[in-house]
């Protein structure tokens, strides 16, 4: 079985330790840590992934281009 958490760390307690010994009783587990983008589950879908980076090219050609009337930011 795999299980994969995605949590603060300062979300880090005892009851989640509690929880993982329930769930994995008896079992060898392999405990993996990184410290995980804000932003980086955009790009797990190839198709999301292509759409980004077409995006940041326009914007690197201005091209396309939408420029909101900035008198409602006023």
């Amino acid at each position: 079985m795999q299980t994969i958490f995605q949590v603060n760390a300062d979300d880090l307690d005892q009851n989640f330790l509690e929880s993982l010994k329930t769930l994995f009783k008896h079992k060898e587990i392999e405990i993996a840590v990184y410290e995980r983008g804000e932003t980086e589950y955009l790009g797990r879908s190839p198709a999301n992934r292509e759409r980004l980076l077409q995006i940041i090219r326009d914007i690197e050609e201005n091209r396309n281009l939408v420029t909101p009337d900035q008198e409602q930011f006023q």
